[in-house]
């Protein structure tokens, strides 16, 4: 797998978001209170709204577009909602983030 360095943990604020600009569109990084990073399409799976700017709660980010609450480990919406957007590997190594382009593959299978 090949990674691309998105930046430094400390440039994504706790329970908020930072856009990476790719050729394959935005990529939202998040990260959780627990220091955890997720990487998804910046695009709500429901009407393309701007996960980067919902709200980070638990491992979950709501669209600030219609309220639609997306899980950032798979990308799925959450039930009763429907939908999901690509989501991509993520490794944090002292202090650097970086992803993978290539949308998880044994995340489009959950």
């Amino acid at each position: 797998m090949q990674w691309i360095e998105a930046g430094c943990l400390e440039d994504i604020p706790i329970l908020g978001a930072r856009v990476m600009r790719t050729a394959q569109g935005d990529i939202a990084l998040f990260r959780t209170a627990n220091n955890e990073v997720f990487a998804l399409n910046d695009k709500c799976p429901h009407r393309n709204g701007p996960l980067s700017q919902g709200i980070v709660h638990g491992n979950r980010v709501t669209c600030p577009l219609h309220n639609w609450v997306i899980e950032l480990v798979t990308g799925s919406a959450v039930a009763p909602d429907e939908g999901r957007t690509a989501c991509y590997p993520v490794k944090v190594e002292q202090g650097v983030v970086s992803i993978s382009l290539r949308p998880d593959e044994l995340q489009k299978s959950a």
